[in-house]
């Protein structure tokens, strides 16, 4: 009987040991899902991502498998229509292809609110106190106004418009610091056949449009335009912004729009380092994106907010940045959480610093070059930071991102295929749909 029961017991323990085995190694076998998008920060030290994902391992023991394409919306997005999906994802908003805006229109993010309140792995501060002020208080983090954050804040950089000091220095010209001061400007420089401006893609109108939104009426216009209120085109402010860009586009170097694309935007980038023209927007990541491009004699990068309206007036700088989110068909959503809030660690900051890719994270000054030092300082000389997006509204059939309106056409303005009022007539057209479709409404 003795026998017996020892036998039972061994094969009792036997069997849990057999389970416990196979839970093991599906545990082992499971991997936390991370797309990322390639972008130009991958472009200047390669491996960026993989060694985030090692170290978040070595970290935590959870396991990654990690996918990392310039492409990333037609290789995840194929896939998530079939159902499977990436468990995080780094893809910010404001892209050509719109992918983070469609998940938002259909309300297919999983809230993060949570991740606020979690302590980063290896550190004993909770998320909420690592962050700097203001950067999960606005539509970019927040997009349906209900307090509730559903994409955390990423790699964040001061936005302006990037210039040659060495040009400048060399012809005594001062920066302008008013608008009527750069259309004066655009002439000089025309009479040396310069342009005033250029830009790498129509894409990068969002943070040129965002500062310009407050400059010509503060937070209050900004937030008229963005919600998409009936009539603010027919105000002063509406025509001031409309004339201004309209005014822009005829100094801008008519080569622009041929290589406004994804392959050769980098041209257009190239023309203000060998003084094909003036300014272009952009961010940061440009000095990095083009530190092998052969410059002009005397080149030295330079950045400025953009001028005010009028003499004494506010001149703001755009503060741009990436966003990580969960799709809400992920199926780790416990660990993708955790990878997130990972990304605000000293171990984090410092893997992206070595690339320029600057987290929204107290202190962080003391990771960052002096070129960017000199960028980041721009807030400090007198511009104020602009920040937000466009409100998410649902999505209607023949009814595209705002970008499609605002931004995109500004190639036929340059080539004059379109004009001023035809420009705005379509601007009033979409925005009428997608105030009629708001999700916040």
């Amino acid at each position: 009987m003795l026998k017996r029961i020892l036998s039972l017991i061994i094969s009792a323990l036997l069997i849990t040991g057999l389970f416990a085995g196979c839970g093991e190694k599906e545990q082992m076998d499971k991997k936390l899902k991370v797309a990322a998008l390639s972008s130009g920060y991958e472009e200047t030290m390669p491996g960026m991502w993989q060694e985030i994902c090692d170290a978040f391992e070595k970290a935590t023991g959870i396991k990654t498998e990690l996918t990392l394409e310039k492409n990333l919306e037609d290789v995840i997005g194929a896939s998530m229509q079939g159902g499977d999906y990436p468990d995080v994802v780094l893809l910010a908003t404001g892209r050509e292809a719109g992918l983070t805006e469609q998940l938002i229109k259909d309300k297919n993010l999983t809230e993060l609110t949570d991740v606020l309140d979690m302590t980063i792995p290896g550190e004993n501060v909770k998320v909420k106190d690592k962050l700097s002020g203001g950067f999960t208080e606005s539509v970019a983090t927040n997009p349906y106004g209900d307090g509730k954050t559903y994409l955390m804040p990423m790699f964040y950089s001061p936005c302006g418009l990037f210039y040659n000091k060495g040009l400048f220095k060399e012809k005594g010209w001062e920066v302008p610091e008013t608008w009527d001061e750069m259309w004066a400007l655009g002439e000089k420089a025309k009479a040396e056949n310069i342009a005033l401006f250029t830009y790498p893609t129509t894409g990068y109108f969002d943070s040129f449009f965002f500062s310009l939104m407050y400059a010509v009426g503060g937070p209050e216009f900004f937030d008229k335009v963005t919600n998409y209120e009936k009539g603010v085109w027919e105000t002063e402010e509406g025509k001031t912004f409309i004339d201004i860009v309209t005014k822009l586009a005829s100094y801008t170097n008519k080569k622009t729009p041929s290589q406004a694309n994804d392959q050769d935007f980098s041209k257009n980038q190239l023309m203000v380092m060998q003084n094909e023209a003036l300014f272009m927007p952009n961010g940061t990541w440009v000095v990095g994106e083009m530190a092998d491009a052969v410059a002009a004699d005397g080149f030295e990068w330079g950045m400025t907010a953009l001028p005010a309206v009028a003499a004494g007036g506010d001149s703001y700088a755009y503060t741009w940045m990436e966003q990580i989110w969960v799709p809400k068909g992920a199926k780790n959503q416990k660990d993708a959480k955790t990878f997130i809030s990972y990304m605000y660690s000293d171990e984090a900051a410092g893997i992206f610093a070595k690339r320029n890719a600057v987290q929204p994270i107290k202190d962080v000054s003391k990771l960052l070059s002096e070129d960017n030092k000199l960028f980041y300082s721009v807030y400090e000389n007198g511009a104020k930071a602009a920040i937000g997006n466009f409100a998410a509204y649902k999505s209607v059939a023949g009814l595209g991102n705002p970008a499609d309106y605002f931004f995109a056409p500004i190639n036929s303005l340059v080539s004059g295929n379109i004009t001023k009022e035809q420009y705005v007539n379509d601007i009033i057209k979409a925005t009428d749909k997608m105030r009629e479709n708001l999700i916040n409404k």
